[in-house]
């Protein structure tokens, strides 16, 4: 499942590529053939992500005209996506802009590798105009724009809803490492300690319930955890509150790092050389990074200090790295540096 660094940078490739067009808004697919409707010759003026939820807002071209003022809020309608485990946006372009190619269900199609330059369109029509490529599998909405494509396969929700509906579900969100505190907000760092303070579920479940911190996932849970020495078993009523202030403080600086260059790197320089990998162990999935092949980037293997590295030695202690399960979800820490 993406993790919130994701869906961020999902918020931003749709911002740059269609902020301020008309689109085509259709259904290939068929399942949101009504929702698309509502939303088919609109023009996109808003691009958020809140955790894993991204929301596009559409307005009507007689209030989002060129030269015109923002649209009311009560003027927006907006499409609200969340990817679940085998969602993914795919994107094509016709060579005049960059474009990403695909943003999640990694084990589907390139995961993160956004750098991938898509290509063309079909041949152009007689007046020169570029034609999008048919959609491939299930696309359940198709957004057409002048100059590019996004086609959304397999999400776990997608929905049009108006402003009170899209603030409804900000509402039931934690706090987001990666958002800037906005005016008159809470401070989401206390608002985190108090709901992990309050509850006497493992901080490791904690950190992936949405409702208490949105947008990380098992990659960032594990490797906050472990930087922060944090046994992830432990009830989160008994994490003294300096702990918990400095673990959301690693977090905005971690996810937001990942927003920026689209890998997620947790490891410390100094710790990379530390505890050379062993052999493959069958089925071991390697993590697929944006950055796989850029020049000076971190590899993927030496990402990360437990997440996928069960039965390694930990990176700092040398002590087999551990895995359980929790709450459906592998769970990956150090008994040692974590204990």
């Amino acid at each position: 499942m993406p993790e919130g660094h994701t869906v961020h940078r999902l918020a931003r490739a749709f911002g740059e590529l269609f902020t301020g067009e008309a689109l085509a808004v259709s259904s290939p697919q068929g399942r949101f053939a009504a929702g698309a409707a509502l939303l088919d010759g609109h023009v996109l003026v808003a691009s958020e992500a809140w955790g894993k939820q991204l929301f596009l807002g559409f307005a009507d071209p007689a209030h989002a005209g060129a030269g015109r003022t923002a649209p009311d809020a009560d003027d927006v309608r907006w499409l609200r996506v969340h990817l679940g485990l085998y969602g993914a946006w795919t994107f094509a372009g016709d060579g005049s802009t960059a474009v990403v190619h695909a943003i999640g269900a990694p084990r589907r199609r390139i995961g993160e590798r956004e750098t991938v330059p898509a290509g063309p369109g079909e041949a152009a029509e007689p007046d020169g105009a570029w034609s999008p490529p048919p959609p491939r599998g299930a696309v359940r909405v198709r957004l057409v724009g002048a100059h590019a494509v996004a086609d959304l396969t397999g999400p776990t929700a997608c929905e049009v809803v108006d402003g009170a509906e899209k603030g409804a579900v900000e509402d039931r969100l934690g706090p987001d490492p990666i958002r800037e505190r906005g005016p008159g907000e809470p401070d989401p760092r206390e608002t985190f300690v108090a709901a992990v303070r309050r509850s006497r579920s493992p901080v490791g479940l904690l950190l992936m319930n949405q409702d208490v911190v949105a947008g990380v996932g098992n990659i960032y849970r594990a490797e906050s955890l472990f930087r922060a020495r944090l046994d992830p078993l432990r009830p989160g009523r008994d994490v003294p509150t300096d702990d918990l202030r400095a673990l959301w403080d690693d977090l905005v600086v971690l996810m937001r790092d990942g927003t920026r260059t689209g890998a997620i790197v947790t490891t410390r320089p100094e710790d990379r050389d530390r505890g050379p990998d062993l052999p493959d162990a069958p089925g071991r999935r390697r993590v697929r990074q944006n950055t796989d092949g850029a020049p000076d980037a971190v590899p993927a293997d030496e990402a990360f200090y437990v997440y996928h590295r069960d039965g390694l030695p930990c990176r700092v202690c040398g002590t087999p790295v551990l895995l359980k399960e929790l709450a459906g979800r592998n769970l990956y820490w150090c008994g040692v540096c974590q204990a």
